[in-house]
C-alpha cells in the first residue's frame, strides 16, 4: 500500500534521531508510562504474558514491557527501526512486520501495545488494521492504544514530520474498536504532550 511505503521509507531515514528523542521520552509523560504500567498489569493477571509491541520503533517500550514481566516482543514496518531495536536490546525480539499482516498464531496473545503507530493509517485502512489485532488477542486479552485525538466528528489528516497521519475522536475510535470485537473500559484524554495541539487519547480494550 502506498500510505505503508511512504513510512517505511519516512522513519527508515530518521532511525537515530527517533531513538535519541523518544527512548527516554515517558520520563516526561506520566499518562502514557501509567496506562503503559496499567496494560501491563492486567496482562500480568490473564496469566498469558505474551505481549506484542505493535510498531515498535526503537523498541524502548517494548523493553518496558519486558522490565514490566511481560513475554514481551516488537514488530514494525521499518527495516531499519528493527535493526536499531536489536542492536539496543539483544536479549529481545524483534521482527520486521505489517499491522494489517502479524507474523502471530491466532489468539496467541495475552496483549497488544499500539503506541502511537495506528497515527499514519488513513481512516478506510483501519477496520483491516484493528481486525488483525483482535485476531492475534486471546479471548479477554488486552489492546492499549495511544492516538491523537480531535474534537471533530470525523478524523483529521495532518502533515507529521515522517509521513502524513491522522488524528480521531475518540468516540469514533472506540466504535471502530468494537467492530472489531473489543469492548472499551478505559480511556484517557488529556492535553497535548507534543507541540501538534491534538489531544492525547489512551484507549484500553478487551476482546470479547
Amino acid at each position: 500500500m502506498e500510505h505503508q511505503d511512504r513510512t517505511r521509507a519516512g522513519y527508515d531515514g530518521v532511525v537515530e534521531l527517533y531513538a535519541s528523542l523518544f527512548a527516554g521520552r515517558l520520563e516526561e509523560q506520566p499518562f502514557s508510562r501509567n496506562m503503559i504500567g496499567t496494560f501491563a498489569e492486567l496482562v500480568r493477571g490473564s496469566g498469558n504474558l505474551r505481549a506484542a509491541d505493535v510498531g515498535c520503533g526503537p523498541g524502548h517500550l517494548t523493553a518496558m514491557l519486558h522490565e514490566l514481566g511481560l513475554d514481551a516482543f516488537g514488530l514494525d514496518l521499518s527495516p531499519a527501526m528493527v535493526d536499531h531495536a536489536r542492536r539496543a536490546h539483544p536479549k529481545l525480539r524483534f521482527d520486521e512486520a505489517r499491522m494489517e499482516d502479524l507474523p502471530v498464531e491466532d489468539g496467541a496473545l495475552g496483549g497488544v501495545l499500539a503506541h502511537y503507530s495506528m497515527i499514519h493509517t488513513p481512516p478506510e485502512h483501519l477496520p483491516a488494521l484493528l481486525a488483525e489485532q483482535a485476531r492475534v488477542v486471546a479471548p479477554e486479552g488486552l489492546l492499549l492504544t495511544s492516538f491523537f485525538a480531535t474534537d471533530g466528528p470525523e478524523p483529521v489528516r495532518f502533515d507529521h514530520k515522517v509521513a502524513p497521519a491522522y488524528s480521531w475522536p475518540v468516540d469514533l475510535f472506540v466504535r471502530q474498536l468494537a467492530d472489531a470485537g473489543f469492548a472499551t473500559f478505559a480511556r484517557l484524554i488529556h492535553d497535548p504532550a507534543s507541540g501538534r495541539g491534538f489531544l492525547d487519547a489512551h484507549v484500553l480494550a478487551r476482546r470479547a
